[in-house]
């Protein structure tokens, strides 16, 4: 697996969030029952199956520009078999149209959870900045035709609303205008 960390390891020290419930999730296909509202059940026992020729597509759209750190994908070979997917990309944009490709990833009969970095290798602690994320399916296990993936979590930088003034108030009378009455 290049570019992506084993399931079960995350050693990020950034604060960080998931994001996923922000976004506008679709699918370019999917058998019914099998929709993309399974990739964001919360059950590792659901799952969401394509339906179509490769590849299969994931978009996720933010309404503002967020700064994503990991995108992590649950996977089980030893359940899907020739529908697990063998060979990801992770695509980023402002819009469906600009979508340029920020990561490959071959995986190996992967069972779990499967991290995939955003940021560069170069910087890896500055965060990916997109309206627009893709996940492309590009190829299967065996040579499979639809894939399954059973979750889709999306992490973002977490950004401190309550940060401190970068001057500090060391009088009592600055001290009084420091906070909002």
């Amino acid at each position: 697996m290049n570019g992506v960390q084993p399931s079960g390891l995350n050693d990020s020290s950034m604060p960080r969030r998931e994001v996923g419930h922000l976004a506008v999730w679709s699918v370019t296909s999917a058998k019914p029952g099998n929709g993309v509202e399974m990739l964001r059940d919360g059950n590792a026992e659901t799952f969401w199956q394509s339906d179509g020729l490769q590849p299969h597509l994931i978009n996720i759209q933010f309404q503002r520009k967020m700064p994503l750190l990991e995108l992590h994908m649950y996977v089980d070979y030893k359940l899907d078999e020739s529908y697990t997917p063998s060979r990801v990309s992770v695509r980023a944009g402002h819009t469906y149209q600009d979508l340029k490709e920020v990561r490959v990833v071959d995986l190996e009969e992967p069972s779990g959870w499967v991290i995939i970095p955003l940021t560069s290798e170069s910087w890896p602690h500055e965060p990916l900045k997109a309206f627009h994320l893709q996940l492309a399916v590009l190829a299967n296990h065996q040579n499979g035709r639809d894939t399954h993936i059973r979750q889709v979590k999306i992490w973002s930088a977490r950004t401190d609303s309550n940060k401190t003034l970068p001057c500090s108030a060391t009088t009592t009378q600055m001290s009084i205008y420091s906070t909002v009455r």
